[in-house]
């Protein structure tokens, strides 16, 4: 059997066929699909705006530029996220610290995060914005976490790069009904691929707007945002400064093509959860737990299990030709973070997690079999 991959995109002959109306168009950029496919996530959301970009990481720098975070300022995120989250901070020269994660949904803790907040207004060092990231697909504990942003006054943006299709408390993650901003990311092992892209949605329009000059290298057409009457038809103005983030028409079609299957892609990786719950239950490891108020859209299926056995797991896994994964090591384990002062020891919980955590094979094409043999492959690594 070849190897299974622990995440694997779909591309049908709808999806081609739509990538190649764009490529026989008058338009590869800046045309009418893009727009079609940002109001598209926007309506299966319930979201007003949606921004469209390359990637999830543009779409958390233009987020942060729109809730004009700087130097001086703090954003506050989870150790256990790609760095994207973290990083984002930084390319506006503001500070990073992170807030320990729940011991069961492995998404930021409420109760660390309320703690940290009462030092730090004692400190005078309150967060900006604070990003709260959707681990695996399930949706962290929002009216919490909004709870809180309201009385310290921090702004909320929700990394959901693995959550589009979730559900928090029955509504679409992406609804931004406790927060700012939400980030949806793309990429080809997420659970809807545009090859490469991202998506900011927010309800409020001036965030809209702000995040579409950052993307566009700050110019607008638009004369109601200009310093005086266009010269011409021709003329634009640069209002910012802004960067070329801007998606594609062909990455537009594959997104908006694949949306129409979301609902079917969130509901096979349940499907297949479920059977690795069933037939993982007396095994010697720990499995997902799935909070009440939520609905995952499961990017990740992650199983922890006894530190002193992890890396021998992972290793026979891999030599039977299981491509599992670990998401993630801890963003400030990085180098480059600990070079700012970070250190072992810092975040308890997530240093745990990382320490047992195996992200096993997901995705909507795989087969029964497939995963029986990532089932039986698992309880042969651990008895090795």
């Amino acid at each position: 059997m070849s190897v299974i991959p622990y995440g694997r995109h779909e591309i049908t002959q709808a999806d081609i066929d739509a990538v190649t109306d764009v490529l026989r168009s008058d338009h590869l950029t800046q045309g009418p699909v893009v727009p079609q496919y940002e109001r598209a996530v926007a309506d299966y959301c319930g979201a007003a705006h949606a921004v469209a970009v390359n990637s999830a990481t543009s779409a958390l720098h233009i987020a942060c530029l729109a809730l004009e975070l700087g130097p001086g300022d703090w954003l506050w995120t989870t150790p256990i996220t790609f760095v994207a989250s973290a990083n984002c901070a930084l390319y506006c020269g503001a500070r990073v610290d992170f807030v320990d994660i729940d011991p069961r949904t492995y998404n930021l803790s409420p109760d660390a995060l309320e703690e940290k907040l009462k030092i730090a207004e004692s400190e005078g060092r309150l967060p900006k914005i604070v990003v709260p990231v959707h681990l695996c697909g399930q949706p962290c504990e929002m009216v919490r976490i909004h709870e809180l942003g309201q009385r310290y006054g921090f702004a909320i943006v929700e990394d959901a790069s693995h959550a589009i299709g979730g559900r928090y408390k029955g509504r679409p993650i992406g609804d931004c009904r406790f927060s700012d901003i939400t980030v949806f990311s793309f990429h080809p092992v997420k659970i809807v691929t545009s090859a490469e892209g991202g998506m900011a949605l927010t309800n409020d329009a001036k965030l809209a707007e702000r995040m579409s000059l950052s993307r566009s290298h700050g110019v607008t057409r638009d004369p109601r945002l200009m310093t005086h009457e266009p010269d011409g038809p021709w003329y634009y103005q640069q209002i910012e400064l802004g960067y070329n983030y801007r998606m594609t028409e062909l990455q537009g079609a594959l997104g908006l093509s694949q949306i129409d299957r979301l609902d079917a892609y969130v509901a096979k990786r349940h499907a297949l959860a479920c059977r690795y719950d069933t037939a993982l239950a007396n095994l010697p490891i720990i499995t997902p737990w799935q909070h009440p108020d939520g609905y995952s859209g499961l990017h990740l299926y992650v199983v922890r299990v006894r530190p002193d056995r992890h890396l021998d797991v992972f290793n026979a896994m891999r030599e039977q030709g299981i491509g599992v994964n670990l998401h993630y090591i801890p963003v400030h384990a990085q180098p480059y973070y600990q070079r700012m002062g970070f250190s072992a020891g810092d975040f308890p919980e997530a240093e745990s997690y990382y320490a047992q955590a195996i992200s096993l094979p997901m995705y909507p094409t795989m087969r029964e079999e497939q995963q029986d043999h990532v089932v039986a492959s698992l309880m042969q690594a651990l008895v090795q």
